[in-house]
């Protein structure tokens, strides 16, 4: 039986910055009054002893994720949760307050993230934090709260999409033996074969520079803008260098031909982001990235290896992913309060018409479209 949550006053009256400037906006004081969920710091040791933890966590829970995405885009970072009568965290959620231009704020937990389920113990628990969450909102003049997963209660929000993952809980021959033989097999044995070889970043340079030269390139080939570079240089600083993750470059006599971005913490590897050059495709170069991951995950003791998410239409990549042998589930993402708003500009309608533009332009106009509107795809 999970214990019920208790109502509290207690929240953080801490600083919020309106679209980014230095402008410091406090809740309103009705919002003391009505809440029922606890607001924590990132910091506080209740809520970084709760996530650490709990076994449902991912590096996308912790701390250090949401506050990359924070300090670069500007944005609040905090956790709402429920506590027991002893005042003990029952469940909870990391979240970003997002707000533009346009429109009220909302919560989002969280943005530029695949799935970030909320971290309870059982359905009850599920129920009395979103129970919590839609009265906080409301209370704090929040129009919408967005969760990369799905919650009791909530509508289905975004667009179809999937998630794979593999179980790594065997021995690293049999998960090899789950690969597809000639699709992935053989493909690793041809990469070796051509003496590529795979070298884990120590140095903030292979980030910021050599990976993100082949993620520009890449992302001007996919027809979509590019993350700002201070985000993979916060990247570095606060997850990379603290051993949230890590980064591998696949070199062909000492060139970079491709790389990947990997986090890992409490049981789960999950891939974040990967580059490669198209000239380099024939020498399978990602197929060696991934396996060199993989294993490393398995003599690590690693439980999970997370491909991430992959949206309609993209039939490629979903074959890719699943003759790794991963296990297929429906990514779905919940939404609490207001109906959702147009499509930013780098998603819908906006994106089908940037992308030819994209595609044909200067590595300087992905750079600039994505520097001008990334933050506004939260």
């Amino acid at each position: 039986m999970c214990p019920a949550p208790s109502i509290t006053r207690r929240c953080l009256p801490w600083p919020l910055r309106r679209n980014g400037s230095s402008r410091h906006i406090p809740f309103p004081a009705t919002w003391y009054e009505r809440m029922d969920v606890s607001v924590f710091e990132l910091t506080d040791p209740r809520w970084t002893g709760f996530v650490a933890g709990h076994p449902g966590a991912t590096a996308f829970h912790h701390p250090d994720w949401a506050r990359v995405v924070a300090d670069c885009y500007r944005f609040r970072a905090f956790a709402l949760a429920t506590r027991d009568t002893a005042g003990v965290i029952r469940a909870g959620i990391p979240v970003v307050e997002v707000r533009h231009f346009r429109g009220g704020p909302k919560w989002v937990s969280l943005p530029y993230t695949d799935y970030c389920p909320p971290l309870v113990s059982c359905r009850q628990e599920e129920d009395q934090l979103a129970s919590a969450l839609q009265r906080a909102s409301r209370a704090a003049g929040v129009r919408r709260v967005e969760i990369r997963a799905p919650l009791a209660g909530s509508a289905t929000s975004g667009a179809t999409a999937l998630r794979h993952v593999i179980g790594l809980d065997r021995s690293l021959a049999e998960v090899y033996a789950g690969f597809h033989r000639s699709q992935v097999q053989r493909n690793i044995r041809r990469a070796e074969r051509e003496g590529l070889t795979v070298r884990r970043s120590t140095r903030q340079c292979d980030l910021i520079d050599t990976f993100y030269q082949l993620h520009l390139r890449t992302r001007r080939r996919q027809g979509v803008p590019v993350q700002p570079r201070r985000f993979f240089r916060l990247l570095w600083e606060n997850t990379i260098r603290t051993g949230l993750g890590s980064v591998l470059i696949v070199e062909a006599a000492g060139r970079p031909i491709a790389a990947g971005v990997f986090l890992a913490w409490n049981g789960t590897v999950t891939y974040k982001f990967g580059a490669s050059e198209a000239s380099a495709w024939s020498l399978r170069p990602n197929h060696l990235l991934f396996w060199h991951a993989i294993r490393t995950a398995c003599e690590q003791g690693y439980r999970y290896f997370d491909l991430g998410r992959t949206d309609a239409g993209q039939e490629g990549l979903r074959n890719f992913k699943l003759s790794w042998g991963a296990a297929e589930d429906p990514l779905i993402y919940g939404a609490l309060g207001a109906e959702a708003e147009p499509a930013p500009a780098t998603g819908g309608m906006a994106a089908q018409m940037l992308g030819p533009v994209i595609r044909h332009g200067p590595l300087l106009l992905c750079r600039a479209v994505g520097q001008t509107l990334y933050r506004y795809a939260a």
